[in-house]
């Protein structure tokens, strides 16, 4: 039954194909689950042909199969470019059924044909080990989503949307992923994709009513409630419900119409919005209008077992995965496996050699307009490098190290304007409602925050059109960025340290994407995904404890070495060339934590461009070296607050002990800490020996927490005389340095560190460790009496030697 406006009347012809793409891949897929020989069935199934580990999901494939097919009726008739993203991505049988019938699989996999001993490979491989993955994964020709973990695929089909106007996303909502967060709220981003520019979603969201062993919500709630639902969120469903799993010719005319009536939806839409661009931009005042959606109700596990052993399969929970299990052990079992495969009608679908038929093969959308051979699955293929300003214009010119105060973000938001202005249609900035406070707002000079729904006098910088885009919600930010990025784009991802967190999830299934897409031949790399984190754990000024998290990066670099990339600039000019940087690399996660407060500024242009590109150096103008000689004591130190704080240190150090061989060095590539044997960019030993000395003290200020550099280090030679200075979750709201002092990270606890590490030195100065312990009281107290740090502090710049 369907309930749209569309006049759509299949021929009987029409309905026979697209029943004839269905049994096929419906018989692929369940193949693909069970088969480890006689692909064809010309003999009698016996239980040698069958694997012994069953694994797979039947219970979503043959919903996803259904809807294959229908898209791609859609695309040879509109020759409409179309992205499919498969929510239930533990579905992959059908995604990888689908690609080997529209002959994509065999163009990339060249050890695969068209044959019988293909489709027994095809079968063999299938979570089988050496063979591929049960997901939906990068392996999968055709896939951005990878959809083993559920609740993104609506946020990268909006992601995918976005600049690509001729594009139109199918996106595949399995009523489980329904439930979650990240795709309740990914319904909202219709407040964002605009019509004039950008490309189209059609979600179908998939109510099969089940999810592992209980039932979906949205699949009991009664129609008209599901109906308003969507409509409070801006669409427009359009509703197809199989009522009778024996009907299925009915339910192919009612799904066709449905689509139909979708795709018209769509194009007037776009046509409307495209055409009133020219007389100028959509009254402020005005709603978009509300985008058309599919809500699909059918059986779970349908076509398959409808009772097993007695318990009804098909249209339950008990369909979910592997319908008949124990085939090795159980006749009946396979018999009413070798039952099922036959309803399919093999021989009708596939030569006696195991072609294609040609009546099969006919039916698959040609070249790119193949969904599992699109370009837009593969964005590399696609994607064009950004137009980088210079750096050097976006610079402050410093003179000499510690004297000069700026907002790096500041300085990073006018470099970020020129490259939204030098890419108008392939670069935007995400983020939770922070550009502004983050201190990028110098982007708005040139660009806007996109907004489709009502814009109201006192509201600033919205636009139908715009780069920025802002939602407070980081699942959102993250998944939009995703699918932007795997279509061929680029973007940063700003947010604040603490509440980057929210995606630690969304950043691990990534970076497993891109670890196992890296190792593809056929997958172009794509624009690395750039984390921009301030509103750091150091400098809280409006909150306190529940905003100072730094522990993102210790998340991000349990990933493959080759994949991330932790930057921690220390200044304006070495944030920007850490960012020119970022920008320019491929296939990576960059993970980029500056400061957004007034701070000292350490490097001249030239010498921030050679610090970033060394990742690792000594401050020759903050020691107290002898030329020739080993030092005393290291400060090494990384982060922006740590490192002011150590040089702070090595100053007090130097009027105090002038004697005393104090080196300090900074790391503003994380991983050139860690061995070069673990991470490419890891330090050889000897040059580590050469910073860091086989033997001294080495007294180090982290930004994040202690025992990261722990880890990164525990292979140096020197790593017993390590002793590291960060975060110990110790904060609320208070002023910069009592931060510092709470954690033990200020330039008093390590020159204490110092007088108690260099071996005679706390004997010899024990008083000297006394005034210390005083100037730390003396700083405490005047925040206690004050409300802010003493002048002292706050003032204090590096001056002369």
């Amino acid at each position: 039954m369907t309930d749209t406006a569309s006049k759509t009347h299949l021929t009987r012809g029409q309905v026979e194909d697209l029943h004839r793409w269905w049994r096929a891949a419906n018989y692929l897929s369940v193949g693909q689950i069970y088969l480890r020989d006689n692909p064809l069935l010309k003999e009698p199934l016996a239980k040698e042909h069958v694997k012994k580990r069953l694994l797979g999901h039947w219970g979503t494939t043959t919903g996803l199969n259904f809807i294959y097919a229908h898209l791609n009726r859609a695309i040879v008739d509109r020759d409409q470019a179309m992205l499919f993203v498969t929510g239930p991505g533990h579905g992959g049988p059908a995604n990888v059924a689908n690609a080997y019938l529209e002959g994509t699989y065999s163009e990339i996999y060249t050890r695969f044909g068209d044959d019988e001993a293909s489709l027994r490979e095809l079968f063999r491989q299938f979570s089988y080990p050496g063979g591929i993955p049960s997901h939906a994964a990068p392996e999968t020709p055709g896939s951005i989503s990878e959809g083993g973990e559920l609740g993104y695929s609506l946020a990268h089909a909006f992601g995918a949307a976005f600049d690509n106007p001729d594009l139109v996303v199918a996106c595949v909502v399995g009523d489980g992923e329904a439930e979650t967060g990240p795709l309740a709220t990914s319904w909202q981003s219709t407040a964002f994709l605009e019509a004039a520019r950008d490309g189209a979603v059609l979600p179908i969201l998939h109510l099969n009513g089940y999810k592992i062993a209980n039932p979906t919500v949205l699949a009991r709630r009664p129609e008209e409630q599901v109906r308003k639902y969507f409509e409070g969120l801006g669409w427009a469903p359009r509703f197809v419900t199989v009522t009778d799993p024996s009907a299925q010719p009915q339910a192919h005319r009612d799904f066709a119409e449905a689509l139909d009536d979708c795709l018209d939806a769509i194009a007037a839409i776009q046509t409307r919005a495209r055409e009133a661009e020219s007389a100028g931009e959509r009254p402020r005042d005005s709603v978009p209008e509300p985008w058309p959606m599919i809500v699909f109700r059918s059986p779970k596990g349908w076509t398959g077992p409808a009772v097993v052993d007695g318990k009804p399969v098909e249209g339950t929970w008990r369909a979910h995965q592997v319908p008949l299990n124990e085939i090795h052990e159980n006749p009946e079992h396979l018999a009413e496996l070798e039952a099922w495969m036959r309803s399919y009608r093999p021989e009708e679908l596939f030569t006696h050699d195991g072609a294609r038929s040609p009546e099969l093969a006919s039916l698959a959308p040609s070249g790119n307009r193949r969904m599992s051979a699109t370009p837009y699955a593969n964005g590399g293929r696609i994607l064009r490098d950004l137009k980088l300003p210079a750096t050097e214009a976006h610079m402050i010119p410093v003179e000499a190290p510690g004297v000069v105060r700026a907002g790096a973000m500041t300085k990073l938001g006018g470099w970020m304007r020129e490259v939204i202005r030098a890419n108008p249609d392939n670069f935007r900035l995400f983020g939770p409602d922070e550009t502004a406070s983050n201190r990028l707002q110098d982007v708005y000079e040139v660009t806007d925050k996109v907004w489709q729904e009502r814009i109201e006098d006192v509201d600033e910088h919205l636009a139908r059109a715009g780069r920025v885009m802002e939602v407070l919600s980081e699942h959102l930010c993250q998944g939009w960025l995703e699918g932007y990025l795997l279509t061929g784009r680029h973007g940063v991802f700003t947010s604040y340290e603490a509440f980057v967190h929210i995606v630690d999830s969304m950043f691990n299934q990534h970076a497993k994407w891109l670890k196992v897409h890296r190792e593809l031949p056929w997958r172009m790399p794509v624009a690395s995904l750039t984390y921009l984190l301030s509103s750091h754990v150091w400098q809280q000024d409006h909150n306190g404890f529940s905003h100072q998290d730094p522990g993102f990066i210790d998340h991000v670099v349990n990933k493959k070495a080759e994949v991330v990339r932790v930057y921690l600039p220390v200044d304006a000019n070495t944030l920007v060339s850490t960012m020119d940087h970022c920008l320019r690399s491929r296939d990576y996660v960059n993970v980029v934590v500056a400061g957004k407060a007034l701070s000292l500024q350490w490097f001249s242009p030239a010498e921030a461009e050679l610090h970033c590109a060394r990742g690792i150096g000594i401050l020759e103008f903050a020691g107290n070296e002898a030329p020739g000689e080993e030092p005393d004591v290291v400060l090494g130190c990384a982060g922006d607050v740590p490192t002011g704080e150590a040089i702070a240190a090595a100053q007090i150090l130097r009027r105090d002990l002038p004697d005393l061989k104090v080196r300090v060095v900074n790391a503003v590539d994380l991983m050139r800490l860690q061995d070069e044997r673990e991470h490419p960019h890891g330090l050889p030993d000897r040059e580590f020996d050469a910073l860091f000395t086989k033997d001294k003290p080495i007294v180090f200020a982290y930004h994040g927490y202690p025992w990261l550099i722990h880890r990164l280090t525990y292979r140096r030679t020197n790593h017993g005389n390590l002793h590291v200075r960060g975060y110990v979750e110790e904060g609320t709201t208070t002023t910069p340095f009592d931060m510092a002092m709470l954690n033990r990270i200020d330039r008093f606890h390590l020159a204490i560190d110092v007088l108690d590490r260099v071996p005679g030195l706390a004997l010899r100065h024990a008083g000297l460790r006394q005034r210390y312990m005083d100037e730390l009281a003396e700083a405490r107290s005047a925040t206690r009496e004050f409300g802010e740090d003493s002048a002292e502090i706050r003032d204090w710049t590096l001056g002369p030697r």
